[in-house]
């Protein structure tokens, strides 16, 4: 066999499939990609993130509505929201509560991720607008670092997709892209700003 056909075998020369499997992140797969069925290192990648970030986000939400992993509760965290504005302050515990519990079991299992990110993506708004904007940027001083990396990292994920071993593979926003994207953080933005003109 001479070199000029091996080069030219289609193996090597096939378009290399997007690394979740499923097209180019703006949609299905396409006659320019190769879908492959086999999960990647990147698929593995995103879901190590998302069950980390989604289970601890998740744990941040118990912890407020009840009182598990060491938390307060929903009465005393109602109380510190209460404490900065938020009236009444056991409901805005209740729907910050819920918003990183469910939010992050959507993240971790890949379920409905855009909505997933965006409900994080406005209590984290919130969380930089009613307490750590005013300190600075490091978590150190109270400032917004912690919040700004949840933001990012739900942004991204949203942005990316789930990847395969996700349950939004089988949906048409499980491959990710700017559309995703744009309504986790509109979504997550037009919910921070009602909450926080309430």
């Amino acid at each position: 066999m001479s070199i000029k056909r091996i080069l030219n075998h289609p193996a090597l020369t096939r378009p290399v499939a997007h690394p979740t499997g499923t097209g180019t992140g703006a949609g299905p797969a396409t006659g320019n990609t190769v879908a492959t069925a086999s999960t990647t290192a990147a698929d593995c990648g995103l879901l190590l993130l998302r069950l980390t970030f989604g289970l601890l986000m998740a744990a941040h939400g118990a912890q407020k509505l009840f009182g598990l992993f060491g938390g307060t509760g929903l009465t005393e965290t109602g109380k510190g929201f209460a404490a900065l504005g938020y009236h009444p302050g056991k409901l805005f515990a209740a729907i910050g509560g819920l918003s990183e519990f469910f939010g992050g079991l959507g993240l971790a299992v890949g379920l409905l991720t855009p909505l997933a990110a965006a409900a994080l993506i406005g209590v984290m708004i919130n969380a930089m607008a009613t307490v750590s904007g005013a300190h600075g940027l490091w978590d150190t001083d109270g400032g917004v670092e912690y919040s700004v990396c949840i933001t990012v990292v739900a942004l991204c994920v949203a942005a990316i997709g789930p990847g395969r071993l996700a349950v939004d593979r089988f949906f048409r926003w499980g491959t990710g892209g700017w559309p995703q994207a744009a309504f986790a953080l509109g979504l997550g933005g037009v919910g921070a700003a009602i909450t926080l003109s309430l």
